[in-house]
């Protein structure tokens, strides 16, 4: 089963060659495409529909949302059972015991980190929508091919939205109550190569070296999530993406510097001593390119450059999406997720309400 986007892949000069390679080979494929965001809705009826079929290997190839379906039905071919029955805070939650059908990870994008994770993330839409996982060890990808070649048809509002989706996930990872020596290692190299090559790609979308660098970041964010969890952002983006269509890489985008503003300003007044602000000091530094900034300072510098590239890169504010001033209640009603849970300061609803309310 080999599951892309709508378009991009299936109709590219790399998708024509694929389709006809597996042909030449005498391999029998079943192509799905995913239009958005998957739902729990489309991976059951994917499932029934091809129930009694027996499949060697699902292949997802696209950005997170191919990815995360292919994962989801990778997980549930074979067991046959609802994705209702296991997605994390929307269902009775049984265990999943398999067996899960080898999965095989491609990215096209350079933001979510999907091929090194255990989660698929689904979504239903709407009033009373919901944004949750099906998560288990099982799901993580046999083989992730990550190669910067496919990423040279991203046109730079995809590069601004999965970019900052991935250094979201590297910093809220670097940050975490959760974070540890190892991470930290992991994280800084991902931040770093972000750092250099972000805003580059972005002016540029055919700087192949930019690109290879972010689909590192993007790779080792998902690494590092999926032993530290994230932060304010994400527990932001899940309601965001539910209620509106908001895209998820934009939501973060949008938010990431007002958050780190707000949870700077939370830990100075709340939490002197918590190294997370060790941590964002010196990730200023770092785009300062200066050691020798007070730490102040480096934390200031680092929220300036943030709104920066919010501004250069022209990530929409949530308003543009239909967001306003009457949902906010309801977001933050529904933003206590896992993700909130390792931010490196617990938040008031007021202040989560601010954030929101800067970024309409």
């Amino acid at each position: 089963m080999l599951v892309t986007g709508q378009s991009a892949f299936a109709e590219s000069d790399a998708g024509r060659r694929l389709f006809k390679t597996l042909a030449d080979q005498g391999f029998e494929t079943t192509h799905l495409r995913v239009a958005g965001e998957p739902s729990p809705a489309w991976v059951d009826e994917q499932v029934q529909r091809h129930a009694g079929m027996t499949f060697d290997v699902v292949i997802g190839i696209g950005g997170g949302s191919p990815l995360d379906a292919a994962k989801a039905l990778a997980g549930l071919l074979a067991v046959g059972d609802s994705v209702m029955d296991y997605l994390e805070g929307a269902g009775p939650e049984k265990p999943y015991e398999g067996p899960a059908l080898p999965f095989i990870a491609v990215p096209t994008t350079a933001g979510t980190g999907s091929e090194a994770t255990r989660n698929a993330v689904l979504s239903t839409p709407g009033e009373t929508g919901f944004k949750k996982s099906f998560r288990d060890e099982q799901l993580v990808p046999a083989h992730a091919i990550v190669d910067p070649d496919l990423l040279s048809t991203c046109p730079p509002e995809l590069i601004a939205a999965n970019g900052m989706d991935a250094f979201t996930q590297l910093m809220e990872s670097y940050v975490s109550l959760r974070a540890n020596p190892f991470t930290d290692a992991l994280a800084w190299s991902g931040i770093e190569a972000a750092a250099q090559s972000l805003p580059r790609w972005h002016d540029n979308p055919e700087d192949r070296d930019a690109a290879a660098r972010m689909a590192y970041a993007a790779l080792v964010s998902g690494i590092c999530l999926a032993h530290t969890g994230l932060g304010s952002v994400h527990g932001l983006a899940a309601p965001l993406g539910a209620f509106f269509p908001i895209p998820h890489g934009v939501a973060c985008g949008t938010l990431v510097a007002e958050a780190t503003r707000l949870n700077i300003d939370a830990l100075e007044t709340r939490d002197p001593d918590s190294p997370a602000l060790e941590k964002y000091a010196e990730l200023g530094k770092l785009f300062r390119q200066k050691r020798h900034v007070d730490p102040v300072g480096a934390r200031v510098f680092l929220v300036h450059t943030l709104t920066r590239w919010t501004e250069k890169m022209q990530l929409p504010r949530l308003g543009a999406f239909g967001v306003a001033t009457g949902d906010i209640p309801r977001i933050v009603a529904h933003s206590r997720g896992s993700s909130m849970q390792t931010n490196p300061i617990v938040l008031t609803d007021e202040e989560i309400g601010q954030l929101l309310s800067a970024r309409l």
